[in-house]
């Protein structure tokens, strides 16, 4: 059996001036609902990956559904905000500016820590990983070979609970847009 995770490509959302902490917040909606830049051509393995998969997964963000269309989605792609990636706490207060990749890493390593506010937990998103990987891994078993155009963080905490279940592969699945990190695992019976 095997699930592949994909990384969903380059976002379309290209303001990158400095902003202040509120801003941000704005900025993350904007980034959300962006789609993804057209590349001139797609790696023939990940087309190859997506088109021949047997059950292909999405989140229900347009960055995740627009990648799996590039790569020549064949049949039904199950959207579903289970592979959402993971929410940025909201911020307030900063009134100094910063470039948006300097708040999208300073709030996720606050995440870590456990500053939430207005978004999941760390516990509870390793718990829907848990939930995520299961459903990743019933559709396997059920129909082969299968794929999800998801996200950096929320595949690497999938990629961490198929590791657990026995599945073989990178101790951490790859964040770089367009990657693809393979897990397998030999049917059971």
């Amino acid at each position: 059996m095997e699930i592949a995770l994909i990384r969903h490509g380059k976002s379309a959302w290209v303001n990158n001036e400095p902003i202040t902490g509120e801003e941000f917040n704005d900025w993350v909606k904007g980034y959300d609902a962006a789609g993804v830049v057209a590349e001139k051509e797609y790696d023939f393995f990940l087309v190859r990956k997506v088109s021949g998969s047997a059950c292909l997964f999405t989140s229900h963000r347009a960055r995740a559904i627009e990648s799996a269309k590039h790569l020549k989605a064949r049949g039904t792609i199950i959207q579903d905000p289970l592979f959402d990636e993971v929410d940025l706490p909201e911020i307030e207060g900063p009134t100094w500016r910063q470039p948006p990749k300097w708040w999208l890493v300073a709030l996720r390593i606050l995440w870590r820590f456990g500053y939430t506010n207005n978004c999941e937990s760390i516990d509870y998103a390793r718990a829907r990983a848990h939930k995520a990987a299961e459903v990743l891994s019933e559709a396997a078993a059920e129909h082969g070979d299968t794929v999800l155009v998801g996200h950096g963080i929320f595949n690497r905490l999938i990629a961490r609970e198929l590791r657990r279940d026995g599945w073989s592969g990178k101790r951490k699945a790859n964040t770089e847009h367009w990657s693809c990190t393979i897990y397998t695992k030999e049917e059971s019976g």
